[in-house]
């Protein structure tokens, strides 16, 4: 059997709504909620168990990077998406024909040092990054593990 190569992604959340500590606090969770197609369609298509995971907050005062989760389970129909109460409810995504997909990730660090999103706009080797592309709005996106380890060491934590 073919060995899959581990990837790297980014998710945003807005700690308000759910933030590395209240991942912290569950251990695991579904990251649920997601209604952009590109954004779906790497959870469907791309991630994998074990894919390393950039957790970052997003419209904060700063918006930055906390910390680090890991992939723990593939994608699976998105069940917000079928409870009426959820404002992720989507009529259209039946059981039989789901429209909405999430996968479980589990978390592994809040990192010791926060960085900024300044911060990351300061650091060359990450001027590609697609968070800093202006227009960049996607809550789910992929990394280079160049990018990646890149932002361990600028939160001062060891590579996995």
């Amino acid at each position: 059997m073919k060995q899959q190569t581990k990837k790297y992604w980014l998710m945003k959340s807005e700690p308000s709504t759910y933030s590395i500590q209240d991942l912290k606090k569950s251990g695991k969770d579904l990251w649920d909620g997601v209604r952009n197609y590109q954004a779906r369609n790497f959870m469907i298509k791309d991630m994998q168990v074990g894919d390393e995971v950039l957790f970052y907050h997003s419209n904060s005062k700063p918006p930055g990077m906390a910390g680090l989760a890991c992939v723990s389970k593939s994608a699976q129909p998105d069940p917000t998406a079928f409870d009426p109460k959820s404002k992720y409810y989507d009529p259209s995504s039946t059981k039989g024909n789901p429209r909405w997909f999430c996968v479980e990730v589990k978390f592994k660090s809040i990192f010791k040092k926060f960085i900024p999103i300044e911060e990351l706009r300061r650091e060359k080797a990450l001027s590609k990054m697609l968070l800093l592309k202006k227009g960049q709005r996607l809550s789910v996106m992929p990394v280079t593990k160049r990018e990646y380890m890149h932002i361990l060491k600028l939160s001062n934590k060891k590579g996995s």
